[in-house]
């Protein structure tokens, strides 16, 4: 049936079938109408901007699919914790390395099989998920607790289990960003960032979970627009590279599936060769899905660039087809190509699967250092300082203020206030709270990735200074926070802000369960070795 298909396609609709596209709608609009109609691209991709309940994703899904002659591949970034499209009416599972901080590898493919049937049901059947980047840089801006955490054989085992988990719900499995994007102290997203370890350390470290992943048959690879001087000795990144796509991914360690890129649309690319050169480099590297997120004039020109370089001989159709039978063949396997069910999104958020995630959060609440008082008192008089997150990206979007810990633990604490500062804290905010704090027995400070706010380091180092409060620290992301302020004496790790996690935390302080999580990553003298 595949090869009937590809036989009858034009030029233009097997280069449509290797562009996943974004579009910023709730509801099929024109720009994405039209990349489906005339462009006949093979994928659509959703961020927060497309979603807005279960059952609005789930129409969404059913609208593109009948508007498009083969089937969609529909993807989203749905990591869990902070990186996630979609939360609303949704069962949020915890991110990366909040799974890894509970040790429960069964727990991680539970939570990738529940999160995988949820977006079945919302008609999403790609995740670029799970990210198996390993976290052995503490300076890295964009992956963090994304990861599972510094030791490679955790992050392949937790990784694989997840793979195990989207795959049996039906959903593309999509490991993520090769070669590895964990030692990195630049964004991609901002600019291009360069790996300069040799083989053998790569190997060893940075692959070592992407060649368990093969091994554990993931469906997809996303590259990582990063350079890898180690495989590619021209400036080019991995995105790029026909020696890393190519000659280190297909033939060195035998992967079969499908290769997408990440968004070319992220700097790494758009300020180096451009989108449109880029998408027929990807393609002439080994790329099978070249996937651009935003803007139409910059889908429409990678697109036409690829058929304009198949036009020229500079790629033969041959390669493309290539790309495509791999395409038709993963929609196949999926189940794209037979009569679509009705919507049902009955199954989505249930009160079974939010217990299960809160199960999982509970026990990935880390108590890195006890050496004041800790539980809290609820008879102390009690000060919260709680930074004011504000949105850093689509798919890592930090909470709003709806929920916070002054919040979940009214009425717990007999006397309790909450004062929320910026995440870079002003002298003004700085001096308040160390004036205000004055008067409270006990004072919890929130950080939000301190390790980057100078202002949050000098708040707490200031407070860990006085011997009249006891003071304790929590980190609602980076647990790196620590070696900023090392006289801290209580200090734990949340791995993140939502609101399941919140309240995790809150139990933990108040002693109404154990802190039972177990750093995924070393920080300071603290840590998994």
């Amino acid at each position: 049936m595949i090869r009937d298909r590809l036989k009858r396609m034009t030029l233009e609709q097997k280069v449509g079938q290797l562009f996943m596209c974004g579009f910023d709608d709730t509801k099929p609009n024109e720009p994405i109408l039209r990349l489906i109609s005339d462009y006949h691209i093979g994928g659509v991709n959703y961020f927060r901007r497309n979603a807005q309940t279960p059952e609005q994703v789930a129409v969404l899904s059913a609208e593109l699919q009948q508007a498009s002659g083969t089937p969609l591949l529909i993807s989203i970034d749905q990591e869990g914790g902070m990186a996630a499209g979609i939360e609303r009416g949704v069962t949020l599972m915890p991110g990366n390395m909040a799974l890894s901080a509970t040790g429960d590898t069964q727990g991680a493919y539970e939570a990738a099989l529940i999160a995988g049937r949820e977006l079945r049901a919302m008609g999403i059947n790609m995740d670029f998920a799970p990210c198996m980047d390993i976290n052995n840089n503490p300076s890295n801006p964009v992956i963090g607790v994304r990861s599972y955490g510094e030791c490679p054989n955790r992050v392949a085992i937790m990784g694989s289990a997840a793979i195990k988990g989207y795959q049996e719900a039906g959903v593309v499995a999509t490991v993520k960003h090769f070669p590895g994007h964990g030692d990195t102290d630049t964004d991609s997203h901002k600019e291009l960032p360069l790996v300069a370890h040799d083989r053998k350390h790569l190997h060893e470290v940075e692959l070592f979970p992407f060649k368990q992943a093969i091994a554990a048959g993931a469906d997809a690879v996303m590259t990582a627009h990063i350079i890898f001087p180690a495989y590619e000795d021209q400036d080019l990144p991995a995105t790029l590279s026909h020696k890393i796509l190519t000659g280190l991914l297909r033939t060195e360690l035998g992967f079969k599936g499908v290769i997408t890129t990440d968004c070319m649309e992220m700097n790494a690319i758009l300020k180096g060769v451009g989108v449109g050169l880029g998408a027929v480099m990807a393609i002439e590297a080994g790329a099978d899905l070249v996937l651009i997120s935003h803007q139409f004039d910059l889908q429409s020109e990678g697109i036409e660039a690829v058929i304009a370089a198949v036009r020229s001989g500079r790629i033969s159709e041959a390669r493309i087809e290539e790309s495509v039978e791999r395409l038709l063949l993963l929609k196949q396997k999926n189940g794209l190509f037979k009569q679509p069910e009705p919507v049902n999104t009955s199954a989505v958020g249930t009160d079974e699967s939010l217990v299960f995630a809160r199960s999982l959060s509970e026990r990935s609440i880390t108590l890195i250092k006890n050496e004041g008082r800790f539980p809290l008192q609820p008879d102390a008089r009690t000060l919260i300082v709680w930074p004011n997150m504000r949105p850093v990206s689509e798919t890592s979007e930090p909470l709003g203020q709806e929920t916070t810990l002054g919040k979940v633990l009214t009425g717990r604490l007999t006397e309790l206030k909450e004062q929320v500062i910026g995440v870079e804290p002003s002298e003004g905010e700085i001096a308040n709270v160390l004036s205000i704090s004055e008067g409270y027995e006990q004072v919890i400070v929130a950080t939000y990735n301190a390790h980057f706010f100078p202002g949050q380091q000098r708040l707490v180092q200031e407070l860990a200074e006085r011997n009249d409060i006891n003071l304790i620290v929590v980190s609602l992301r980076l647990p790196y926070d620590l070696t900023a302020f090392p006289k801290v004496k209580t200090y734990l790790a949340c791995y993140e802000n939502k609101p399941l996690s919140i309240r995790s935390l809150a139990k933990v302080l108040m002693g109404d369960i154990p802190a039972r999580g177990r750093l995924p990553v070393t920080v300071g003298p603290y840590g998994s070795k």
